[in-house]
């Protein structure tokens, strides 16, 4: 097996490869660059796990970021185990062929419990007096410890909120280095969001991005050093585009005001009663699945859905085999935004009676993605709530707005122009100028055997 990296740039389209990113335009001239047609679900772990397994989210059943269980009745944002995944991963049929082989998955998502040799994950300390401590994740265990004693305590806050910036990124970029020249692994796969912050904030908006589309592009460069050095073949690739948006939808308020979704109030407070709905909405940026504990409403549910205005699809069960994500864990609606618009999680009419969740980060809680806390309401605030915690009092960090008009970027629709697709950029020549999601994986099964 040849030494292989793939770097994953996330939120990378060809249109932004120009005068702001140096490097990667230079790099890119000498190399075969390919785009690659989005995927439904266009987003993080529906996509990573595709290129890891050849397959489609119908057979490896990651339909999004999240989904509801029907068992718990719960929905679930974010897990983390390896064995929700599907499907003979890319590694483990590496290893069948070559006992030699060894695989180090850096940030990449479902990054637990798997059978990588070395991976490591962003997983916060959880304390029992309500505090969430920065930490990562690491198998071996020691190696965590070890890649915090040089570089620091990662950089959870830097990773997602309204304090993400090019630090997080950075830091996995040099754990990366630390890791190939601690254990020297056949194929490394390395994840780097900065652009996602920058992009689901303002869209390509070039007088507001340059500068990260500068700070990227140097931690590219950095790392196409080190593996150029190390002998090793690189991919560079993303999963989606990320474009323009200025519509948010509210399936759920749609819903509440049919009367099919539960509400339970506590504490004068509203929240979301998934088992108790008659059907509800899991928001996914540009895609929602739509679950329906009543069958009876199908066909009223999907009436009252087609009727809002951004709703482009409607996918009953049928219909999703055409978009590969027919698969138990979907709802029994996918509903798909068009360009300009994306879903947003909020299900209350009056903000007075928000969960208390809502102004905070917390992307465990909440039923559906909420790209809104990347915004912060008052500096002022947050420097208040974190001169309590410094003081040992009790604290919320209650600094997120409720405002989903600040959004001006979103994905996970198929339906994009070419140039907001994903690309891919390599030595190796492939047949087509686009590729399927599914034939990532073939690439760089490629790279690691040709």
């Amino acid at each position: 097996m040849q030494k292989t990296v793939v770097i994953d740039i996330v939120g990378l389209s060809s249109g932004l490869i120009g005068e702001h990113t140096p490097f990667l335009k230079k790099y890119a001239q000498n190399k075969s660059v390919h785009t690659i047609q989005p995927m439904l679900p266009a987003v993080t772990t529906s996509v990573q796990s595709t290129y890891v397994t050849g397959k489609w989210p119908s057979e490896h059943g990651i339909v999004g970021n999240g989904w509801y269980d029907r068992t718990d009745c719960e929905i679930k944002f974010w897990k983390q185990s390896n064995k929700l995944v599907s499907g003979e991963k890319i590694w483990d049929k590496a290893k069948r062929i070559d006992p030699s082989f060894t695989c180090s998955k850096m940030f990449w998502w479902y990054n637990m419990y798997s059978t990588a040799d070395y991976s490591v994950t962003p997983r916060p300390n959880y304390l029992a007096d309500g505090r969430k401590m920065p930490d990562c994740y690491s198998h071996p265990a020691a190696l965590r410890d070890d890649l915090q004693k040089e570089l620091g305590t990662f950089p959870l806050f830097q990773f997602w909120g309204p304090g993400a910036n090019i630090k997080s990124t950075q830091w996995i970029a040099d754990a990366s280095v630390i890791t190939d020249e601690k254990y020297n692994p056949t194929l490394t796969l390395i994840y780097l969001p900065h652009l996602d912050y920058c992009l689901q904030k303002y869209g390509q908006d070039f007088g507001r991005i340059s500068r990260e589309l500068g700070e990227i592009d140097s931690v590219v460069e950095q790392l196409v050093s080190h593996y150029t050095k190390a002998g090793a073949r690189i991919i560079l690739l993303s999963e989606y585009g990320i474009v323009n948006v200025d519509r948010p939808i509210y399936l759920n308020r749609v819903l509440r005001e049919n009367g099919w979704l539960g509400i339970r109030v506590e504490r004068g407070l509203e929240l979301l009663d998934a088992g108790a709905s008659a059907a509800f909405a899991v928001a996914d940026h540009q895609v929602a699945h739509v679950y329906l504990n009543d069958p009876q409403i199908a066909s009223k549910v999907r009436s009252a859905i087609e009727k809002v205005p951004g709703v482009a699809l409607v996918l009953d069960r049928q219909a999703q085999r055409q978009f590969n994500i027919d698969h138990e864990r979907a709802g029994d609606l996918v509903v798909v935004a068009d360009e300009r618009s994306w879903f947003c999680y909020y299900f209350w009419m009056d903000d007075s009676k928000a969960p208390d969740y809502a102004r905070v980060v917390d992307i465990h809680k909440k039923p559906g993605y909420d790209p809104v806390e990347m915004f912060m309401t008052s500096k002022l605030r947050a420097a208040y709530k974190l001169l309590r915690k410094k003081a040992a009092l009790r604290y919320v960090m209650d600094v997120i707005p409720l405002d989903a008009t600040l959004i001006k970027g979103s994905h996970g629709s198929v339906h994009t122009p070419s140039s907001f697709h994903p690309v891919l950029i390599t030595d190796q020549q492939q047949p087509r100028k686009e590729l399927k999601s599914t034939e990532v994986y073939d690439v760089i099964w490629q790279h690691l055997t040709a």
